[in-house]
């Protein structure tokens, strides 16, 4: 399985020098094995993904955890959309008051977009998917809502021999004593058990994640507990606030390893970051 990161910032996508380590795009993760391949959330990141010609065959599945437009904003300028030869499926939560087909309807028309979804030349296949277990190719996925605000789903992608945890907007920690020490009440953490690579919200630091609880984000310290609590292998911290420089996020990083030690290996996601798992 390999794992390409194609965007890692949260809320806006960023662009000047002191954000060029990390990267700016929004949410995107692309993962393949034996010719499949998956796009998690279409984020801005998504406009750097391999394109269909490299890959060699015609599907393409993109995996939305949930519609806000820092996952969705690069959908309209994937050039696969624009293609009459190609099939793709999206998968999206499910609503109580509207179907996935009318929500992504909103982004492609305008005045925020100017080509309507019916006028896209590709085929388009919609799954609505809530607590669900679907395979794609090699690849059995579990989707499980999490805490954040609206429909929102994280997913747990297992190859032929390794699994990957991709819960990038994230707040298990919503509660009166912040995270749950039974784990049977921790949103998300069947998804993460025992993982080979949990990629997970840390978009704040302690002091800022006071002042925004229930915004659905995690502080970067809930994140490595909540890896540790799931007995992840590896966890990548992600969802960077579009403020936060390459200079503060090292900072941050350096702060949190002072305090905090466990036996796995946590770093900040990095866009264009490739990992090979077996």
């Amino acid at each position: 399985m390999k794992i390409t990161i194609r965007g890692v910032r949260g809320s806006i996508p960023t662009s000047s020098p002191e954000f060029k380590y990390y990267g700016g795009n929004t949410s995107c993760c692309e993962v393949v094995e034996d010719g499949y391949r998956l796009l998690l959330d279409g984020g801005s990141g998504i406009c750097n993904a391999t394109t269909d010609q490299q890959m060699g065959n015609k599907r393409i599945d993109i995996l939305l955890t949930h519609l806000h437009l820092d996952h969705i904003q690069g959908l309209g300028f994937f050039k696969p959309l624009f293609e009459p030869d190609i099939e793709v499926h999206i998968w999206g939560p499910d609503s109580s008051t509207q179907s996935l087909h009318s929500r992504l309807s909103r982004y492609f028309s305008p005045p925020l977009f100017p080509v309507h979804i019916r006028e896209l030349p590709c085929k388009i296949i919609l799954h609505e998917i809530e607590n669900s277990v679907f395979k794609i190719g090699p690849f059995t996925i579990n989707s499980r809502y999490v805490i954040h605000p609206g429909p929102t789903v994280g997913f747990r992608v297992a190859g032929r021999q390794s699994v990957f945890t991709y819960i990038p907007d994230h707040e298990p920690a919503l509660s009166l004593n912040g995270l749950p020490t039974d784990r049977k009440w921790i949103s998300g953490i069947d998804l993460a058990a025992d993982t080979d690579l949990l990629l997970h919200d840390a978009q704040y630091n302690l002091e800022e994640y006071k002042k925004k609880i229930g915004w659905g984000h995690s502080s970067m310290d809930d994140a490595v507990l909540f890896a540790s609590m799931a007995g992840a292998k590896r966890l990548l911290l992600s969802h960077h606030d579009p403020s936060h420089t390459d200079v503060q996020l090292n900072e941050m990083l350096a702060e949190l390893k002072a305090r905090k030690n466990y036996t796995f290996t946590y770093e900040m996601a990095v866009e264009n970051m490739q990992i090979n798992l077996p």
